[in-house]
């Protein structure tokens, strides 16, 4: 249509020009007559055209009319499926429901029913309840009556009974408490004591143990007598300024080829045994030299006891010390403690926690750090008056160890209580490296004392006739009269000595306590 609207125009724009241009030239008459001509063909095919182009667009318009109502349609189709499957669910649910309601209302005449079923036991049980109270009224009267017969008869007050009555059951519940406790302890031990031998003689049996005693004093041979004058010098010069630069007493006597050194001190006995060394050896001995080779040997000293420590640290596996605990483990070669080096106890004692820590599953290197320093508190360089196990444990957080480890060195002797389970291992430990024959010497008097105390202790206890110690302080037998403590009272006062003596005195290992109580009867013949 657009194409034949503008090819009309353009012929009329042509027909009117030519005609214009005919009117006024006689010439052009044929011209406008062939352009008529081309105007007409040129209107009929543009007809013809235009024709087609409309029958095309029609079938295109039909085509996709009829593709739209498909569309239409199959939308349609999927609608209805979709709402036809919305009423089978409604119908299904409706359904259910129903089903749902017809339960509901069963279950409401079930509830009924079981509502009238309680309210009549509920009535039978408030008549039973009244039966009940009114029996008990009766019973309480006549509890009031025997009362008040049995206060009559036994001349007691109720309150007076009450308090006899408690009296004896307390008696008989402490006597049979600490029967019960002998027993529950019996049978721990039987259960108990197999494996926890067995642990400690493994522990044991694997640590190589040594002897060691030490004196106050050290014995330095000389190869002659003649020594001993140039030792002792002009006037005792020499022996004079050898004693004020080592504090240690030098004693010469008659004994042949020996010179006594007397400290208590260790490192100052060392000092004045290695300074006589290197003096007769060099053979120049007059104050200046003796106080040039003091403080030589000194600071020798110093060096080795900082190496001992680091090479008994590396023998143990202990790593990480501090400068200063180093230092103090090498000191330890140079104590004692009741005549037990005090370095050979601490490895010693490390071992044992190692071992024992493993057979009980527990980390042995922390067992074996605590157990060598368990005893550090002994070697400070300046000591305050604290117990040394309280001193131990200060300097180990001073110098940044381990909470466990800390606890584990200041709880050894119980000072303080026992948070982790690496105190009891290095206490056990420490007992079994002290506590073994030969480790340890005590003073004779000291000794003597203990065994006093010990005696006297289960002496001021009624009705204990004799006491004998035993077995080096071990074992305390206790003697008691038959007619004052019956067999109840023999096995209380045993637990009250054991407790007594745990509190109040300080031993080696434990003490048995064994109460004796035995009837005798006797008779003459005359």
């Amino acid at each position: 249509m657009v194409v034949y609207i503008l090819l009309t125009g353009v012929i009329s724009l042509a027909v009117g020009g030519a005609a214009t241009w005919g009117f006024a030239t006689m010439f052009g008459k044929n011209r406008y007559k062939q352009v008529a001509e081309d105007a007409k063909r040129i209107l009929e095919d543009a007809k013809a055209e235009a024709e087609v182009q409309k029958k095309d667009k029609m079938l295109e318009a039909k085509e996709h009319f009829l593709s739209l109502k498909t569309e239409h349609e199959k939308q349609v189709n999927i609608r209805n499926q979709k709402v036809q499957q919305q009423e089978v669910r409604l119908q299904q649910m409706e359904n259910s429901f129903r089903q749902k309601e017809q339960n509901f209302h069963h279950q409401q005449e079930d509830v009924a029913k079981k509502k009238n079923e309680v309210e009549a036991i509920r009535e039978n049980l408030d008549n039973q309840l009244k039966v009940v109270d009114a029996k008990k009224q009766d019973l309480e009267k006549l509890h009031r009556q025997e009362l008040e017969r049995l206060e009559a008869i036994s001349g007691l007050s109720l309150e007076q009974a009450k308090e006899k009555m408690m009296e004896m059951v307390k008696e008989e519940a402490r006597a049979e408490a600490v029967s019960y406790s002998n027993e529950i302890l019996e049978e721990a031990k039987m259960n108990a004591n197999k494996e926890a031998k067995k642990i400690v003689v493994q522990s044991i049996q694997r640590v190589a143990t040594e002897a060691a005693v030490e004196n106050s004093v050290t014995v330095f041979h000389i190869d002659s007598d003649e020594m001993k004058g140039r030792i002792i010098g002009r006037e005792g010069r020499n022996i004079r300024a050898l004693e004020a630069a080592t504090g240690v007493e030098i004693i010469v006597d008659d004994t042949p080829e020996a010179i006594v050194l007397s400290a208590f001190d260790p490192i100052r006995r060392e000092t004045a045994r290695l300074a006589l060394h290197q003096l007769v050896t060099d053979g120049r001995i007059h104050p200046a030299r003796i106080e040039e080779v003091v403080a030589k040997v000194r600071k020798q000293l110093e060096e080795e006891v900082v190496e001992i420590g680091k090479r008994t640290t590396i023998d143990l596996g202990v790593h990480g010390l501090h400068p200063d605990l180093v230092r103090m483990i090498g000191k330890m070669k140079y104590r004692s403690s009741y005549g037990q080096n005090l370095l050979q106890h601490a490895r010693e004692t490390a071992n044992l926690c190692a071992i024992m820590a493993a057979e009980l599953g527990l980390n042995p290197k922390k067992a074996k750090r605590a157990g060598l320093l368990h005893d550090i508190g002994k070697v400070p360089d300046d000591a305050p008056e604290i117990p040394h196990a309280l001193l131990g444990m200060q300097l180990a957080e001073k110098y940044k160890e381990k909470p466990d480890i800390c606890n584990a060195i200041g709880a050894h002797h119980e000072e303080i209580e026992m948070d982790t389970l690496l105190a009891p291992i290095v206490q056990v430990c420490d007992a079994i490296s002290g506590a073994r024959p030969g480790a340890r010497r005590e003073i004779v008097d000291a000794y003597v004392k203990r065994l006093n105390d010990l005696e006297k202790l289960a002496l001021s206890y009624p009705g204990v006739l004799k006491t004998y110690a035993i077995q080096a302080g071990r074992e305390l037998r206790v003697i008691v009269g038959a007619d004052k403590i019956d067999d109840k009272a023999t096995e209380m006062l045993s637990y009250e000595i054991a407790k007594k003596v745990q509190d109040e005195m300080t031993y080696p290992g434990q003490v048995k306590i064994t109460v004796i109580r035995e009837t005798r009867a006797v008779s003459y013949a005359k």
